[in-house]
C-alpha cells in the first residue's frame, strides 16, 4: 500500500520546474525560458548570417550583393554547384524531401507538439546558407524563423520541459527569428502569434515579447542598430495618392495568387522527381534566371534599396517581377532551403515602383514618390501571400518609423489578402507547402486550448495506490485522509481507477468485513491507461482514444526502471479544461 497526494518527498528542482510550468497560471518562469530562447535563437541566427555575409564578401565583389558583378558563365554555374552540394547533403541527412522554414515549424507544431530535430536545425542552416551564398532567389527570414524555432524547441525538449511549453518555446523562437531578420521586434510578436493562431494571453505573450528583445539585442549587438532598409521617412501626400494604393492592392493580391499557385503547381511536378534531380533541376533554372537577370540572385537587398529609392524603367521592372516571380517558384517549389518571405517583399517592391511608374504615364503627375508605393507594394506582398497582414502592417510601420503610413499601407494590405483569398481562393504559401507534402495544418479553437495546457496542470493528486486485496485496517488507513481516487494495482501495474467514497461506503455497508477485495465490491472501475507528466490535454484524449482507456495516470521516470506516478485524469477532468462543468471529477 503506497499513498499518492499527502506524501510530500523533495523534489529535485528540475522536477518543481516542470511541475510549476504545468500550472496554466504560472508567468515567471515562461517569461525566463522565454528570455533564454531568444538568446539562443539570437545567437544561432547571427552565427547565420556571419557565414552567408562572410562567404558572399569573399566571393562577390565591392559588395556582398553584387552578383551582377559576376559573368554569365558564372552566374549560370553557381546556382547548379549549390545545388549540387544542397542535394548531397539532403541525400546525406534527410534521404528523404524534408519540410524546412515556417512551414517545418507548422508541421512540427500540428503534428509533433513542437518537437523539432537538431538535424533538420543542421539541414537548414548550411542548405539555406548555400542556397543564398550560391545566388538562389530564396530569402533568410524563413531560415531565420526555423532556427529560432529549432532553438527553443531544444532547449525545451533538453529539460524535458512538458510539451505545452515546448510549444510555447517555438512560438518564442519563432518571434525571434522575424525581429533578428528586421531588427523589427514588434514584427516578430505579432508574425509568432498570426501565423501560429496563437491566443493573447500572458503566459505565452509575455514570453514572446521578451524571446523577441532578447534575440534583437543580440543582433544589434553584432551587426548595430542601423534598419536592413534605409528608408527616408514616407507618408501619404493627399488623399488622390489613395487611387493608386487601390490598384496596388488588386495587383499585388493577384500577384501573390500566382505566386501561391506557382508554388504549388512546381511542387506537385516535382513530387514524382528524386530529391537530387530535382533540386538540380532547381539549380540550373536558377542559374538561367541569374545569367539573364543577375537581380534576382541571392536576397537582392541592394535592388530593394533602389526600388525604395526612385522610379525604374517600367520595361525593366516588368523583366525583373517575372524573373523574380519564377526562379523563386521554381527554388521554393522544388525544395531549396531557402525562405519565401524576402522573396514576397521583393515582388512587391517591384509591384509598387512598377504602379508609381504607370501612374505617371498615365495621368502625368509629377511627384510621385516610388518608395511609398514600393513599400506599401512590400507589406502588401508580405500581408497576402503569408496571410499575416497585421505582421506585414508592423514590419512596415517598424521599418520606416513612418506612423503617416499606416492607414495607406492598412488599405493596400487588407486588399491585397482579400483579392488572394477570397477572389482566387489561395491559402498561405505555408499551408501551400503543408500541403505539397501530403500535411495540412487546421486551426481549432477547442485542440489549441488542448494543446497549450499540460496534463500537470490539471490532473487530479488526491490519490492513494493499492493492491486490490487489503485487510479492514488497511482499508481504513488508506481512506484517512479521504483520497478521491484509489489506484488499483495489478502484479504492480495500476490497472483501475475507482473512487474513493465507494470504497469508504462499502466499508460502512460491510462492518463485518475483515478483508475486501477492490476488484470485486460493488463501485464504479474505470480502464487506466498512462500519460507522460510532458503531454498536453490533447495527448491526454488522443491516448484515451487508442488505448480504449476510460482514465489515466500521469507518470514520470526519475530513475531507471523507476516511474512516479503524479496524478490521475479523468475524462471529465479534461473537458472541463475548456468548458465549465462545476466542480471538477
Amino acid at each position: 500500500m503506497r499513498g499518492g497526494w499527502r506524501r510530500r518527498l523533495p523534489r529535485p528542482s528540475l522536477e518543481a520546474l516542470h511541475l510549476r510550468l504545468s500550472r496554466p497560471d504560472t508567468l515567471f518562469w515562461p517569461a525566463l525560458l522565454g528570455l533564454l530562447t531568444g538568446l539562443a535563437a539570437g545567437a544561432v541566427i547571427v552565427g547565420f548570417r556571419l557565414v552567408v555575409e562572410g562567404a558572399q564578401a569573399l566571393m562577390l565583389p565591392g559588395h556582398g550583393e553584387n552578383y551582377e558583378a559576376l559573368s554569365a558563365w558564372v552566374r549560370l554555374l553557381l546556382p547548379i554547384g549549390g545545388a549540387l552540394l544542397i542535394g548531397l547533403l539532403f541525400w546525406r541527412l534527410a534521404r528523404d524531401s524534408p519540410v524546412l522554414g515556417v512551414a517545418r515549424v507548422l508541421e512540427r507544431m500540428e503534428y509533433h507538439q513542437g518537437h523539432m530535430h537538431a538535424r533538420g536545425l543542421v539541414l537548414q542552416f548550411i542548405g539555406a546558407a548555400l542556397a543564398i551564398v550560391s545566388g538562389h532567389s530564396v530569402g533568410r527570414e524563413g531560415p531565420n524563423i526555423h532556427l529560432g524555432a529549432a532553438s527553443g524547441s531544444l532547449i525545451g525538449q533538453r529539460l524535458s520541459l512538458p510539451n505545452s511549453s515546448i510549444r510555447n518555446m517555438v512560438a518564442c523562437g519563432t518571434a525571434a527569428g522575424i525581429s533578428a531578420s528586421f531588427n523589427t521586434p514588434l514584427a516578430g510578436v505579432i508574425f509568432a502569434l498570426e501565423v501560429l493562431a496563437l491566443e493573447y494571453r500572458p503566459a505565452s505573450f509575455i514570453p514572446i515579447i521578451l524571446a523577441a528583445v532578447s534575440a534583437n539585442a543580440v543582433s544589434v549587438a553584432v551587426f548595430g542598430s542601423a534598419p536592413t532598409l534605409q528608408i527616408p521617412p514616407l507618408a501619404l501626400s493627399s488623399l488622390g495618392a489613395l487611387a493608386p494604393v487601390l490598384l496596388l492592392g488588386l495587383f499585388v493580391g493577384a500577384l501573390s495568387a500566382a505566386y501561391i499557385l506557382l508554388v504549388e503547381r512546381i511542387a506537385a511536378l516535382g513530387k514524382g522527381v528524386g530529391l537530387l534531380r530535382r533540386i538540380l533541376i532547381a539549380g540550373a533554372l536558377a542559374g538561367l534566371a541569374g545569367a539573364l537577370v543577375p537581380e534576382v540572385m541571392g536576397l537582392g537587398y541592394d535592388t530593394l534599396q533602389q526600388l525604395l529609392r526612385q522610379p525604374l524603367a517600367w520595361g525593366f521592372l516588368a523583366v525583373l517581377l517575372l524573373a523574380k516571380l519564377l526562379a523563386t517558384s521554381v527554388g521554393v517549389g522544388l525544395g531549396i532551403p531557402g525562405g519565401s518571405i524576402g522573396p514576397a517583399l521583393f515582388m512587391g517592391a517591384v509591384a509598387g515602383n512598377l504602379v508609381a511608374v504607370s501612374t505617371v504615364a498615365v495621368t502625368g503627375a509629377e511627384g510621385v514618390d516610388a518608395g511609398f508605393y514600393a513599400l506599401l507594394g512590400m507589406g502588401a506582398m508580405m500581408g497576402a501571400s503569408l496571410q499575416a497582414p497585421l505582421a506585414a502592417l508592423t514590419a512596415i510601420v517598424e521599418l520606416t518609423h513612418s506612423p503617416g503610413l499606416v492607414m495607406p499601407a492598412m488599405l493596400a494590405i487588407i486588399l491585397a489578402g482579400l483579392t488572394c483569398k477570397e477572389l482566387f481562393g489561395k491559402d498561405s504559401l505555408f499551408l501551400t507547402a503543408l500541403r505539397a507534402n501530403g500535411l495540412d495544418y487546421r486551426a481549432h479553437p477547442v485542440v489549441d486550448l488542448l494543446r497549450r495546457s499540460s496534463v500537470g496542470g490539471v490532473m487530479n493528486t488526491r490519490f492513494v495506490r493499492s493492491g486490490p486485496r487489503l485487510s479492514r485496517g488497511e482499508a481504513e488507513r488508506l481512506l484517512a485522509d479521504e483520497p478521491e481516487w484509489v489506484i488499483v494495482e495489478r502484479d504492480g501495474v495500476p490497472g483501475a481507477l475507482m473512487p474513493g467514497k465507494a470504497v469508504a461506503s462499502h466499508l460502512a455497508r460491510t462492518p463485518e468485513a475483515e478483508q475486501l477485495d477492490l476488484l470485486e465490491i460493488p463501485a464504479e472501475r474505470l480502464e487506466l491507461a498512462p500519460v507522460h507528466l510532458q503531454a498536453t490535454l490533447q495527448e491526454a484524449m488522443d491516448r484515451l482514444q487508442q488505448q480504449g482507456a476510460e482514465a489515466l495516470y500521469v507518470q514520470r521516470m526519475t530513475a531507471p526502471g523507476i516511474q512516479r506516478i503524479y496524478g490521475v485524469l479523468t475524462r471529465e477532468r479534461i473537458e472541463s479544461a475548456y468548458r465549465y462543468t462545476g466542480r471538477r471529477g
